[in-house]
């Protein structure tokens, strides 16, 4: 599924690469067909290869191992016939329906547990073709939805078994509404749920609304899971090496020249790019993209920015492009005020990854 890419001065609706130095982000402006949405809902570059027995649980804490086994089971669980068309059934039973158990599993832990490796290798062990089986991230999946429409949506995702959402956070009422109806729609038509969150389902929200109607919705969207709990420490920080120090912006620039198929950018700059691209397109954004180099980095200077970030900061983890940057360290990006805030879950995650990525780009730097 192809993505066109236009440039500024751009005759051939491609970006055009100088031979003498890298590309820059600023200057993509793509354009994501509604098709390449549902193509691309399978599991990140990242979590390709990842399996259960991929997974590498802490040995100090057993609800890792114990997650393993519950969603074992609930993959070996999805080998039968699809669940449609159960409840056009009872339109014609004289019986009375069972109580019906939840038809997902939530996977509730801090960041850098492994949510997504085992919620990835969910999806690999579900013995179901990869058409059946969707996987994207709660923000994928309401462009999804503004993509096609919601009843396109209910009509594409319907005859899955499995439908997997990664980062499952609701930032506004909107959104919970949304993909509460969503969610019971496919639920209806016999679709399996897992998702993954900072937040127990029964708590989303909390502390950042207090409105009765977004607090009913979030107790319906509680009935579709089954809470697991994952405890434990980033695995991204737990025996590695503290993150390295910011370079210089010579030193970022030298690597960008010299890496093939890299990006160079001040990071002012691309925080006001990033205002004028959809985020559903950050992935398209970094197509073919091996590392990410940014000058001149500092403290995102609003929320809205920093939110944008935030998913620039998942894409670029979920396609493993290591960033190099000069400036402040990334654990200064975000303000106290801001980690202490509603969204501080997403900040330190996007922290957690950056972190990640920038051990990554290290290397990129001769010595």
């Amino acid at each position: 599924m192809s993505t066109s890419l236009s440039t500024s001065g751009a005759t051939s609706g491609r970006p055009q690469i100088a031979d003498a130095g890298p590309q820059a982000l600023c200057a993509r402006e793509p354009r994501v067909p509604a098709e390449r949405l549902v193509a691309e809902m399978v599991p990140p570059p990242r979590f390709d290869s990842v399996r259960f027995d991929t997974y590498n649980p802490d040995p100090t804490q057993p609800s890792q191992s114990e997650a393993v086994t519950v969603l074992s089971g609930f993959a070996a669980g999805l080998g039968g016939a699809h669940a449609s068309g159960a409840g056009k059934r009872r339109w014609f039973s004289k019986k009375p329906a069972a109580a019906a158990a939840p038809r997902g599993v939530y996977l509730d832990g801090g960041y850098g547990v492994g949510k997504t490796h085992l919620l990835a290798s969910l999806w690999h062990a579900t013995p179901a073709e990869p058409a059946l089986k969707a996987f994207g991230t709660f923000v994928e999946l309401t462009n999804l939805v503004g993509a096609l429409g919601f009843q396109q949506t209910v009509q594409t995702l319907g005859g899955h078994r499995l439908l997997c959402i990664d980062e499952f956070e609701l930032d506004d009422p909107g959104d919970t509404v949304l993909v509460s109806s969503l969610l019971s729609r496919l639920v209806e038509q016999g679709v399996a749920l897992a998702a993954t969150s900072n937040t127990l389902p029964g708590k989303l929200g909390e502390g950042r609304f207090a409105a009765a109607d977004f607090l009913r919705e979030i107790q319906g969207l509680s009935a579709h899971f089954r809470p697991l709990r994952i405890d434990g420490q980033d695995y991204r920080h737990r025996g590695l090496p503290e993150a390295p120090a910011p370079f210089s912006d010579e030193q970022v620039a030298k690597a960008a020249y010299a890496t093939e198929g890299a990006s160079l950018d001040d990071f002012p700059g691309l925080l006001e790019h990033l205002a004028r691209v959809h985020p559903s397109r950050y992935g398209a954004l970094t197509d073919g993209i091996t590392a990410v180099c940014l000058t001149d980095v500092g403290p995102v200077p609003d929320q809205s920015t920093a939110l944008r970030l935030v998913v620039l900061a998942d894409r670029l983890y979920d396609r493993e492009v290591p960033v190099l940057a000069s400036g402040v360290p990334f654990d200064k990006l975000f303000s106290e005020e801001m980690l202490n805030g509603g969204y501080r879950k997403k900040y330190f995650r996007a922290i957690s990854r950056l972190t990640a990525l920038a051990r990554d780009a290290k290397p990129l730097v001769s010595q």
